[in-house]
């Protein structure tokens, strides 16, 4: 039998194991605008909310997704296609998966082929939260002083106001400047990035531009936006050609960009809206007061452990997340960077069983089925070193408390970004910083930890070099398992 087409036209033809939606999505209204649709978003904030239309509820927050960047048009073109419908495919560590499709998102616009369209969803009075998932380096904050970076060229030709707003930062601005100037509210901006106190950084960020651009806008901005933290967590590798051969060959539907995600998943939120929200309580998400010390948890915790499997696992010849996180001297490491270094710099998480946890992250990496590459969690270790383990290294060293492993994790990454592994196999870095941290890792002694703009001043401070230079050269003499094995027999 052919494989089903995915569109809301044949939702009825799919196979009886495939949950579907079955609420009307014609009656479904875009509340929510969200920018960067992407593998995580459609795995979590979507899913979430059609939970809610399942239910019953919610239908006045629907998803309209924005792609922002030209490589977006690919989506795009997808979307278009299927009618916002795709699949989503839990893999669970027992080899079995449960699949479903998802209606939440009833619109897609790609703002550089019609930025006006974008525009005008984002002032429509309907619109009442406007979701970010634009990775870590997003925000376009300076790594030395966390400020905005308004010397970056994109947002320089986004403020000269001489062409449509191409960026995150001009698109939101313009389309809270409309909704001032025709007297409807503020929306809330909602950042779902791994970042700490995303809201807060998101707040700064937006409030910044808009009053580079109109300094009326951004007192306005800052008066009437809220921008609530949340702390967002489920393991969602890149789809690839297999996955979608998956789809349509178990499961019966031919769905151009499935996504494949883990059985886990976590939403924690500041329950601080300009203008309502979906009864996301409803369906699983933790609505709080303060999210900061889930932040603190997670970023530290899991994202920076991914950090920490992902360059010594791939220079050990590793290049799936499980094999790396199956191996015992490896998930030992897991564990005593986070008992031992992370969990002493974690404030208090609320009904959370911290040992519990991290045994738990473990057993998430080491799921086989979910097949997530180590390259992935390598990318854009610029963006994300800085935010999810140099934190943990200052906190360790100013109470004088153990950081080897964490600095043995910035050697990894110096020596990932060599660009060759032990085999002397090329290894492709995918970094915006790629060609600066290539030319570093490759001087050796301090070079890599000297770079201020990343490390700050890190590279002053004797323990933290004596330490990455000790793993170093452990690396450059005896390999990536062998410094694993010295760092876990070192407990």
């Amino acid at each position: 039998m052919s494989p089903v087409v995915l569109s809301q036209s044949t939702l009825n033809y799919l196979p009886t194991a495939v949950r579907r939606p079955e609420y009307d999505r014609s009656a479904v209204r875009v509340g929510i605008v969200h920018l960067g649709v992407g593998g995580f978003h459609r795995a979590h904030q979507s899913m979430y909310l059609d939970e809610l239309l399942a239910s019953g509820e919610a239908t006045e927050w629907g998803i309209c997704g924005v792609g922002v960047l030209p490589e977006d048009a690919g989506m795009a073109e997808v979307m278009a296609k299927q009618d916002c419908l795709y699949t989503l495919v839990e893999k669970h560590s027992d080899g079995t998966k449960t699949a479903r499709v998802i209606g939440s998102i009833v619109d897609y616009l790609h703002a550089p082929a019609d930025p006006e369209a974008v525009l005008e969803r984002l002032a429509h009075p309907d619109t009442k939260i406007v979701s970010l998932t634009v990775t870590e380096g997003g925000y376009n904050i300076d790594a030395v002083t966390g400020e905005f970076d308004a010397n970056n060229p994109a947002v320089q030709r986004d403020l000269t106001g001489a062409a449509a707003p191409a960026t995150t930062f001009g698109l939101i601005a313009e389309g809270l400047r409309r909704r001032r100037d025709r007297g409807i509210p503020a929306f809330t901006v909602m950042s779902c990035d791994n970042i700490e106190g995303n809201g807060h950084v998101a707040g700064r960020v937006f409030t910044a531009y808009a009053r580079l651009a109109d300094p009326d806008l951004g007192e306005w901005i800052a008066a009437n936006v809220r921008f609530p933290n949340s702390m967002v967590d489920r393991i969602t590798p890149r789809t690839t050609p297999e996955d979608i051969a998956m789809v349509r060959d178990e499961l019966g539907i031919e769905d151009a960009w499935p996504v494949v995600c883990e059985p886990f998943t976590q939403w924690v939120l500041e329950d601080s809206f300009t203008l309502g929200r979906p009864p996301y309580d409803q369906v699983g998400v933790q609505l709080v007061d303060e999210v900061h010390p889930y932040e603190l948890m997670k970023l530290r915790l899991l994202n920076a452990s991914h950090q920490a499997l992902c360059y010594f696992g791939y220079l050990a010849g590793y290049r799936l997340a499980h094999e790396a996180a199956q191996d015992p001297d490896f998930a030992r490491f897991l564990l005593d960077y986070m008992r031992l270094e992370a969990v002493p710099t974690l404030d208090p998480v609320p009904g959370v069983d911290l040992p519990a946890y991290q045994r738990e992250l473990v057993e998430r990496f080491s799921n086989p089925e979910v097949r997530d590459t180590l390259a992935r969690l390598a990318t854009d270790g610029s963006d994300r070193i800085p935010k999810f383990l140099l934190p943990v290294i200052r906190i360790q060293l100013a109470a004088g408390g153990p950081m080897e492993r964490s600095a043995a994790v910035v050697a990894s990454w110096a020596r990932y970004a060599e660009g060759a592994d032990e085999s002397d196999q090329p290894i492709q870095i995918n970094d915006r910083l790629a060609d600066t941290l290539r030319e570093t890792a490759r001087q050796g002694g301090t070079a890599f930890i000297d770079n201020r703009a990343l490390f700050g001043d890190l590279g002053d401070n004797a323990r933290f070099v004596a330490a990455f230079l000790e793993a170093s050269d452990l690396l450059h003499t005896l390999g990536a398992r062998a410094t694993v094995e010295r760092l876990v027999g070192s407990d």
